[in-house]
């Protein structure tokens, strides 16, 4: 085993030690986790550097603010996946189109959960795959529900990269579409991840009104013209609807 990984696994025995204990001392550490003083006190400070830990003002560890801000993210996704499923799947039975539900990762999107059972062509998404959230109809969603600082940030900060042969990469259109789904509470997307493909996505809000996920309905771009894509957005913009209010989200 190399020094890196005996470091990483070290680190680990002393974050696992807080599984069963809500905070420890310096010798309370070196005695549970069994490591010699000077290596558990240069991992301490590191692991307290990077926030995995944090040391009280009666010299003892806790869990810090690393944790509590992905246990968060995760409870959301997990809430999240929880209450879309049973409607994802009605969704899925009722258009036969592929139904996707994403949230967001920093600059990404990244898909938590797909049904396509019914669908015999399988699309670009998947499970774990992540994508930037200028491109597609459901990573869109979230994009464009985002506080207005947070669009220009992300907007300012951006290179545009070309997916498929509709990718939008300029960021004059980019906005313009964000600002048109915001007017009409959905985004929709033609070959912007993959040739021939086409979704409608819209957002879902908690219960501070803040957009933590988008689901989109996906296929073949062939069945995503004229007024399929109204009965498409009816469908959608009911089941987030759906979503939303059980995540608590009043609308206004």
């Amino acid at each position: 085993m190399t020094n890196k990984n005996k470091t990483v696994v070290r680190s680990m025995d002393i974050l696992n030690l807080f599984i069963d204990h809500t905070e420890l001392s310096f010798q309370e550490v070196i005695e549970l986790a069994g490591i010699p003083k000077t290596t558990a006190f240069r991992m301490l400070k590191s692991l307290e550097e990077m926030e995995f830990l944090e040391k009280g003002t009666d010299a003892k560890y806790r869990l810090g603010i690393f944790f509590l801000k992905f246990g968060h993210l995760v409870s959301i996704r997990l809430d999240v996946r929880k209450i879309a499923y049973p409607i994802m799947n009605e969704l899925h039975n009722d258009t036969k189109e592929a139904i996707n539900l994403i949230v967001r990762d920093g600059n990404e999107a990244i898909y938590i959960e797909k049904i396509d059972t019914k669908q015999k062509v399988r699309l670009y998404t998947a499970i774990g795959r992540k994508s930037p959230l200028y491109a597609g109809a459901c990573p869109r969603a979230i994009l464009s529900f985002l506080p207005d600082a947070e669009i220009k940030e992300y907007l300012e900060s951006l290179d545009l990269e070309s997916f498929a042969m509709g990718t939008i990469t300029d960021k004059e259109k980019l906005y313009e579409s964000i600002v048109e789904a915001r007017e009409l509470g959905y985004t929709i997307s033609h070959s912007e991840l993959e040739n021939y493909t086409s979704a409608v996505a819209a957002p879902i809000f908690d219960h501070k009104g803040e957009t933590v996920a988008a689901m989109s309905i996906a296929g073949l771009e062939a069945n995503y013209q004229g007024e399929n894509v109204e009965i498409f957005v009816e469908k959608l913009k009911k089941a987030t609807a759906e979503i939303s209010k059980q995540l608590g989200y009043e609308q206004l």
